[in-house]
């Protein structure tokens, strides 16, 4: 991948939380204590995450988003900031809390996942507005489920009105209108998210591939399917295949999916065939692995070249 000159401008919706992160040897039975031997807590959220992906990798990203009026609100709003990131967008919130993530590893670094999202999933007119400001002359909005969907529509169908590509992350998994996957130009569920919306059990790129054509039909113009170690599978209605994982050592799999989104936005905003921005994608999603934690675990652009080059 070659560099381009002017750095691409990456609209992100989504939630901004703090992460609360312990591993323990394994998860308990219900009703069961077991020892735990690591705690700490972190900036998150997957909005936020991926808004940090994109920052690192070199575009220039306007968050939109909201925050509680609490402790954790100020902090998470300087972590941003700290990164380059444009958060006047996001909303100060003095009736919710702001989002929470529980997050528990396990000795195999799988994590198991508690989102409270408080603030996040609160609006009024001030985020349409937000919504508006954002995407003027942007080149791609990033959006989750960890946003109200009734905003994440009305920015789906502005992106369209501008021609900003929307890519569309639906994590964690909610049923979606038929209108949402007609107005995503890109939707990027990983495995269990593409088993709920399709009902297709996703083990490897075969079976990937039958739920891509069934949300092809309810109307999404490209999926990529993300399946971890074996990498993603891609498909549009004249284009499919399979991108292969890097071979990395795992630190922890948090936020994996995150460094994807913020790469693959970017790879898409300089004109990547699908293929290649979904290869880009996978180098930040295998990089990110090999540093624990969330935010601080995305990866510099120069990191991402160089594995995507390799």
């Amino acid at each position: 991948m070659t560099e381009t000159g002017t750095p691409p401008t990456i609209v992100v919706l989504g939630g901004i939380n703090v992460d609360l992160v312990g591993s323990t040897a394994r998860m308990p039975a219900p009703g069961e204590t077991v020892f735990g031997e690591d705690f700490h807590t972190a900036p998150g959220g997957k909005g936020a995450n991926q808004a940090v992906a994109a920052a690192r990798l070199g575009a220039d990203v306007r968050m939109v988003g909201r925050v509680g009026q609490d402790a954790f609100g100020p902090v998470l709003l300087e972590g941003l900031r700290r990164e380059g990131i444009d958060v006047s967008g996001v909303a100060e919130d003095p009736d919710n809390s702001s989002g929470t993530a529980m997050i528990l590893l396990d000795a195999d670094k799988q994590n198991y996942i508690i989102a409270i999202y408080g603030a996040n999933l609160v609006y009024d007119e001030t985020q349409f507005e937000a919504v508006d400001i954002a995407l003027n002359g942007a080149d791609v909005l990033l959006m989750q489920l960890e946003a109200p969907l009734e905003l994440c529509q009305y920015a789906a169908r502005k992106a369209n009105e501008l021609g900003v590509t929307v890519v569309w992350d639906p994590a964690p998994a909610l049923d979606l209108r038929r209108e949402a996957y007609r107005l995503c130009d890109v939707l990027t569920p990983n495995q269990v998210e593409t088993e709920f919306l399709t009902g297709v059990v996703v083990t490897d790129p075969s079976s990937a591939e039958i739920a891509a054509d069934r949300l092809l039909g309810f109307g999404v113009k490209a999926v990529v399917v993300k399946l971890g170690e074996q990498g993603a599978y891609y498909a549009t209605s004249a284009i499919r295949g399979h991108v292969p994982s890097f071979e990395v050592e795992v630190q922890d799999t948090v936020a994996a999916g995150d460094a994807f989104a913020g790469a693959f936005g970017i790879g898409l905003s300089q004109g990547l065939p699908l293929e290649e921005a979904v290869r880009f994608g996978c180098a930040a999603g295998a990089l990110a692995v090999t540093k624990a934690g969330a935010q601080e675990a995305m990866p510099t652009r120069a990191e991402v070249h160089d594995l995507f080059n390799r």
